[in-house]
C-alpha cells in the first residue's frame, strides 16, 4: 500500500475526528453554560441534582460513557441501538459539558462580590451586571483551562473507537492489520500533532486579544 494511499485513508478517519470535534465544541459551550446555572442555583433540588450528575460524568471514564449510551438504550429498554456516530457524539456533548460547566463556575466564582455591588450601586439588574461586567472577565480568566480542555478533546476523539467509528485511529488499525505494516502508527501522530499546535496557536491568539482584561 503506497504512501498517498494511506494518507487518502487516514484523511477519511480525520475527517471524522472533526466532525466529532467540532460537534461537541457547538454544542457543549453553550450546555455547560447552562449547567453551571443549574450547579449555582439557589434552589436546592435543582443545585445538588445538578451537582450530582456533574460529578457521576466527571468521575466515570468516557469510553465507559459511549458504551452506555450506545449499548444501555438496547439492552435496558428493549430499543433499537443508537447509530454509533449518534452515541459518540452524545457521549462526548454531555462529557464535555460537565467539564466545562465546572471551569465556567470557577470563573464566575472568581469574581468579586465588590463588582457586583457596584453595579447594583449604578441601578443595572442582575443580568445587566453578568453580560455587561462578568462576562468578559470570566472569559478572560477560563481561556487557559478551556484551551487544556480542548486539546485534550482532540486526543479523546480517538475513543470512538471503541464502539468501531473509523475515526483516525481506527483508520491506521484497519491499514496495520490488512497489511502488516507498523508506520500509519506513527504517521497519525502527525495529524494530531498538527491539528493541535493549530489549536495552541487559535487559543494564544485569543487569549492575547483578551489581556486588556487582565486586570
Amino acid at each position: 500500500m503506497g504512501f498517498w494511499e494511506v494518507t487518502k485513508q487516514l484523511a477519511d478517519g480525520f475527517g471524522v475526528i472533526l466532525i466529532i470535534f467540532g460537534i461537541t465544541l457547538l454544542c457543549s459551550l453553550p450546555l455547560g453554560l447552562i449547567i453551571t446555572f443549574g450547579s449555582m442555583s439557589k434552589f436546592p433540588p435543582i443545585k445538588w441534582l445538578t451537582k450530582t450528575f456533574v460529578w457521576i460524568i466527571r468521575g466515570t471514564p468516557l469510553m465507559l460513557q459511549i458504551i452506555l449510551i450506545f449499548y444501555g438504550p438496547g439492552l435496558i429498554f428493549k430499543m433499537n441501538a443508537l447509530p454509533r456516530m449518534t452515541a459518540v457524539l452524545i457521549a462526548f456533548v454531555i462529557n464535555y459539558s460537565c467539564y466545562f460547566s465546572e471551569i465556567y463556575r470557577g470563573g464566575i466564582e472568581s469574581i468579586s462580590k465588590g463588582q457586583y455591588e457596584a453595579g447594583q450601586v449604578l441601578g443595572m439588574t442582575k443580568s445587566q451586571i453578568f453580560f455587561k461586567i462578568v462576562l468578559f472577565q470570566v472569559v478572560k480568566r477560563i481561556v487557559p483551562p478551556m484551551g487544556n480542555e480542548i486539546i485534550t478533546l482532540v486526543k479523546d476523539t480517538s475513543l470512538a473507537r471503541v464502539i468501531a467509528v473509523a475515526e483516525l485511529v481506527k483508520a491506521a488499525e484497519n491499514i496495520v492489520s490488512m497489511r502488516s505494516i507498523i508506520w500509519p502508527l506513527f504517521y497519525i501522530g502527525a495529524f494530531y500533532l498538527a491539528f493541535s499546535a493549530l489549536l495552541t496557536v487559535l487559543l494564544n491568539f485569543l487569549e492575547k486579544k483578551m489581556n486588556y482584561y487582565s486586570g
